[in-house]
């Protein structure tokens, strides 16, 4: 794989799957924002869909596009398709820097899910840069996640951009369905402030530590999910890397979609 230059680190919040059929000024940040990132030779994402009872890989050489949502949705989503192939020498590359945690290797349960290619279809509409997603293992706690973003970091230096998806702020129950543009919640403002305020000054326990926020966090992340993805970001970070916010609003009161990017 290339060495240079070094990736930059992304997470992407990837708010509704409805995105990925859209032409809006979310789908367009995302193709803008990939267009200024160098080329990656490949694509390692954390996705909040999946999660595993170990850590886990996907390892086949065409991973199959999953439409993991409800039958609600229109049929024009569940037509979608992301045939970027997939990459059994990043899984083993992955099973190396992680060892000797164990690493489980997935050719034929998983593949990409909505949390992945709902971005990936505007930010590299093509899908012609091989993808792998890593599952995260439930029984891991926050720090732990942190470091395994810390140890997947030396892929920056072989072509591979690592790329989370999911929301800071998530509370599907809380959310006014039928207003995007409402007022978010003050809970959900406090949140994403205090989460904002620790990606730019570079405090990534602060992330860590986010159930000392209390109540705050209990609703800005009932279930972990979606918050999980930020902390293997922030693990893969760099001592040098800026911090560049984009997308940095709040939809439905209670869906946080700030998003960001990690580069020298």
């Amino acid at each position: 794989m290339n060495t240079s230059p070094r990736m930059p680190v992304v997470f992407f919040g990837h708010g509704s799957p409805m995105v990925a059929i859209l032409d809006n000024a979310t789908s367009r940040l995302w193709l803008e924002t990939a267009a200024g990132l160098p080329r990656p030779e490949a694509i390692l994402c954390i996705s909040a869909h999946w999660e595993t009872q170990v850590t886990s890989v996907t390892a086949m050489t065409r991973p199959p596009t999953i439409h993991d949502f409800g039958a609600s949705f229109p049929k024009a989503l569940f037509d979608m398709q992301y045939p970027a192939p997939g990459s059994p020498d990043l899984a083993k590359r992955v099973c190396e820097l992680l060892a000797p945690m164990p690493v489980e290797q997935d050719t034929s349960q998983w593949g990409l899910d909505h949390g992945a290619w709902s971005v990936l279809v505007h930010a590299y509409p093509q899908a012609d840069i091989p993808v792998v997603q890593l599952g995260m293992d439930v029984s891991l706690n926050p720090a732990e996640r942190l470091d395994i973003g810390r140890r997947l970091a030396p892929l920056r230096d072989e072509g591979v951009l690592i790329l989370g998806t999911g929301n800071i702020v998530h509370n599907l129950r809380a959310m006014n369905w039928g207003d995007a543009a409402c007022a978010p919640f003050d809970w959900a403002v406090r949140f994403n402030d205090e989460m904002r305020r620790a990606i730019v000054d570079n405090e990534p326990d602060r992330a860590v530590e986010f159930a000392r926020l209390g109540q705050d966090a209990v609703l800005a992340a009932p279930s972990p999910e979606h918050f999980w993805p930020l902390l293997y970001v922030l693990g893969a970070r760099g001592p040098n890397d800026r911090a560049r916010l984009f997308n940095d609003r709040i939809e439905h009161g209670s869906l946080g979609m700030t998003s960001f990017v990690f580069e020298n």
